[in-house]
């Protein structure tokens, strides 16, 4: 099989942003680590899904992704709830699958349109081409025949390439979208691969929504890849997306200062109350002046508990109408 290098050229612009994207992941370990923030974590999860489907057209608000995910009943085309449970599911394969194997690519593919296409989870038989949102035809694909060979040379040259990882993954969104190897599914797949391209190096990508930002930049997304089409080279896309990639842990990082400083406040006030000796969540709740308890629960009590500041008296049943709760 040929040796294949994609089109491109590192230039300065992209070697500032990149420099700067690295700048701005130290503030967002600084600030704190999502992965001690489940519930950001599950805003971010589901951003990025209900971005990526809106730009395929999907016409689920926020909300109603949140419902379906959330297993609440929702009104609205199957097809659409359809492609919300199936994302969900390709989603969590971030934290299992390889992002240099083709047969990940395709079973992840498998499950993203499950029941949504009949060749789900293979390489396309017919030609497609790249529509935009308005259905405007932007690019007609290679050949069925030529989306094979051309995946796996892609691959290779992840797997060779030297190239940076914030560049070389934008360099694989831009050619994975070119080549479109499959029937449908195409965009919410690149944008999903250079996601776990990136988590492959730092995990913390996991929960960085950038496909909530290329949805507020829908148009420019197109736009970038028509002129790296026209060009021959994919550095309008790079620069594109690196701005994207920044823009989206500048995101992150400001909405966890202020989560992490709120719970700060919330969890500093908690302490403050907490004897030495076991409470009931009444007790503490009766000190702190609250009458919620499911706000109690959710804003003071399970912050503390996933900081590991205090602990349970029976942690087997944390639900029990006995337990209690302790400064560690």
């Amino acid at each position: 099989m040929e040796k294949y290098c994609p089109p491109f050229e590192i230039t300065n612009k992209m070697f500032e942003l990149t420099t700067e994207i690295m700048e701005n992941l130290g503030k967002l370990s600084s600030v704190n680590e999502l992965e001690k923030l489940p519930r950001l974590r599950k805003v971010s999860r589901l951003k990025s899904i209900y971005s990526s489907l809106a730009i395929e057209n999907n016409t689920l608000s926020l909300e109603q992704v949140t419902a379906v995910l959330d297993g609440k009943r929702v009104l609205g085309p199957q097809k659409d709830i359809l492609e919300v449970k199936n994302a969900f599911r390709a989603y969590e394969e971030l934290e299992k699958i390889d992002p240099y194997k083709v047969d990940d690519l395709l079973s992840v593919h498998k499950i993203m349109m499950e029941n949504l296409v009949e060749e789900s989870g293979k390489f396309r038989t017919g030609n497609v081409g790249v529509v935009d949102s308005n259905g405007k035809v932007l690019h007609i694909a290679p050949q069925a025949k030529m989306a094979n060979e051309l995946i796996f040379q892609l691959f290779d040259w992840l797997k060779t390439s030297d190239v940076q990882m914030l560049i070389k993954s934008c360099v694989f969104h831009y050619e994975f979208e070119f080549i479109h190897p499959f029937q449908d599914g195409n965009g919410r797949m690149g944008r999903l691969w250079q996601t776990a391209l990136l988590a492959s190096w730092r995990p913390i990508f996991k929960w960085i929504p950038i496909e909530s930002i290329i949805k507020d930049n829908q148009e420019e997304y197109y736009k970038a890849f028509q002129i790296s089409t026209s060009e021959g080279k994919s550095n309008e896309f790079i620069l594109f997306m690196l701005e994207i990639i920044n823009d989206a842990i500048k995101d992150i990082v400001n909405n966890s200062r202020q989560h992490y400083n709120h719970l700060k406040i919330q969890i500093n006030k908690l302490m403050q109350v907490m004897e030495e000796y076991p409470q009931t969540a009444q007790e503490l709740m009766d000190r702190l002046n609250l009458k919620s308890r499911v706000g109690f629960r959710k804003n003071y009590l399970l912050p503390a508990l996933e900081a590991g500041l205090i602990g349970m008296t029976i942690p087997e049943k944390p639900t029990s109408k006995n337990q209690m709760y302790f400064k560690i």
